[in-house]
């Protein structure tokens, strides 16, 4: 294959080809160095330059208050499981989860292991095609946190609005959504995402929580799970995923050159609106999820039929659309539009999409 093809995978996913580009630039010679960003020491200014540089613009792009903690860790958004609550349950040793998906699921497994991990709401009840909406009140005002996934990469969904959980801290995995539009970080205690969807390679963590949340870790904690020993060294503890660290800082530049996540937000509304306005006119394919919880990332679809399901995956790779088949608890089809995906690889999945209703209808 001489060209590149557009990839709807759930993750890793696309970067934005001016990144890749000056990527492969900078690869044997990062700015007169005479080394590459894959070989240079963490310890070294080079290295810091970059570090403090994607700091600088993550805080600038997403608007993040200064009593907030940037750190750049690694072990995938999964780690998070368990360092949420050996850093923040440790006050009345509770906690409240919505599962909305999979990976809230897991996250509530897993922090059952460490207190008390309540189940205050969940749309499991329909393989997660929606949002279940809450009160103040349905919140334990003791808890130590309260625990989303705001937008679902399997499922398909999205919050709309935010809980409203009084004083509760709320902390929220915003791996498939984080940078595809304006995020008021202030509203939450913490907030992290997994890089390999809108922020660069995998191997990346990003973990922003407010300053009041760090250093209340219970004593079994490791080290290495401990949020002080990350913010007290800059993210430097130990070796940092540094050249994962490089490519987000490319992609925050890319972003900010693009106009910022306004800007940002109105190409993915366009993407996600000239798909969605396809399946709801469709004849073959429907969308899976109830409209007001509408992903802008991920848009699971299906035709009601395992066999065209597989057939229009296999001819959408023959024409360079890969990695559309759905996840197994969903099945069907699944098209990740995230930032790097260009409206061109849209309208032309559409296009496609459109001349297998015909050719099969």
């Amino acid at each position: 294959m001489n060209s590149r093809v557009y990839n709807f995978s759930a993750g890793p996913s696309m970067l934005p080809e001016p990144v890749l580009s000056r990527a492969a630039s900078e690869m044997l010679n990062y700015q007169g160095s005479g080394q590459s960003v894959m070989e240079m020491s963490h310890r070294s200014k080079v290295f810091d330059g970059i570090i403090v540089r994607c700091e600088e613009l993550l805080r600038k792009v997403l608007g993040i208050p200064s009593n907030y903690k940037v750190l750049f860790l690694q072990g995938g958004a999964s780690s998070q499981f368990a360092m949420i609550p050996l850093n923040l349950m440790n006050g009345s040793g509770k906690a409240d989860y919505i599962l909305t998906g999979q990976w809230a699921t897991k996250a509530q497994k897993e922090a059952a292991r460490y207190g008390d991990a309540r189940v205050v709401a969940s749309s499991k009840d329909k393989t997660f095609t929606y949002i279940p909406k809450t009160t103040a009140a349905d919140f334990d005002p003791e808890a130590d946190y309260a625990y989303i996934c705001m937008n679902n990469t399997i499922y398909g969904t999205k919050y709309a609005e935010l809980p409203d959980t009084g004083k509760v801290p709320l902390v929220a995995d915003v791996s498939s959504c984080i940078l595809s539009e304006p995020l008021d970080v202030s509203k939450f205690g913490l907030v992290f995402a997994g890089a390999q969807k809108n922020m660069g390679p995998a191997g990346l963590t990003v973990v922003i929580v407010r300053e009041d949340l760090i250093g209340h870790a219970r004593d079994i904690t490791p080290t290495m799970f401990n949020y002080q020993t990350h913010a007290d060294n800059r993210s430097l503890f130990n070796t940092p995923p540094c050249y994962a660290i490089y490519i987000c800082m490319l992609v925050l530049e890319w972003l900010e050159e693009l106009g910022g996540l306004e800007e940002m937000a109105k190409i993915n509304r366009k993407k996600a609106g000239i798909l969605y306005d396809f399946l709801d006119n469709s004849k073959l394919f429907r969308g899976t999820v109830e409209k007001e919880y509408r992903s802008l990332m991920n848009v699971p679809f299906v035709t009601g039929s395992d066999e065209l399901d597989k057939k229009a995956v296999k001819e959408a790779e023959a024409e360079g659309f890969i990695n559309i088949k759905g996840h197994r608890t969903v099945g069907g089809l699944r098209a990740s539009i995230y930032n790097a995906m260009p409206l061109e690889g849209v309208e032309k999945l559409v296009d496609f999409l459109g001349r297998f209703e015909k050719a099969n209808s």
